[in-house]
């Protein structure tokens, strides 16, 4: 049997389901100037699974690299969440 695909799908439902707080606790405490970050890390990801010889942990590590791509957006749209009052805004922050 092949549990590749097992392990790829697991895989993408922790990396998707850990980012989602990680998302909100960056906007909470450095706002959305912090997005350089996942855009770096993002595109490390994307080309360390270009040079990695498992195929899955080359698919996790694309994986990754474009959900924290994707977090940019989600990091701008948490804002706006914040500013309609769904999320708490960071009092120490202006």
């Amino acid at each position: 049997m092949n549990y590749d695909g097992i392990l790829i799908g697991i895989g993408t439902f922790l990396i998707i389901g850990l980012l989602h707080p990680v998302v909100i606790k960056s906007e909470y405490y450095f706002g959305g100037k912090i997005w350089p970050v996942f855009l770096i890390a993002g595109v490390l990801c994307i080309g360390f699974s270009l040079t990695c010889a498992g195929r899955v942990l080359s698919a996790l590590l694309a994986v990754l690299g474009f959900s924290l791509l994707w977090s940019i957006k989600e990091l701008a749209e948490q804002k706006q969440r914040v500013e309609k009052g769904w999320f708490p805004k960071n009092p120490k922050r202006k």
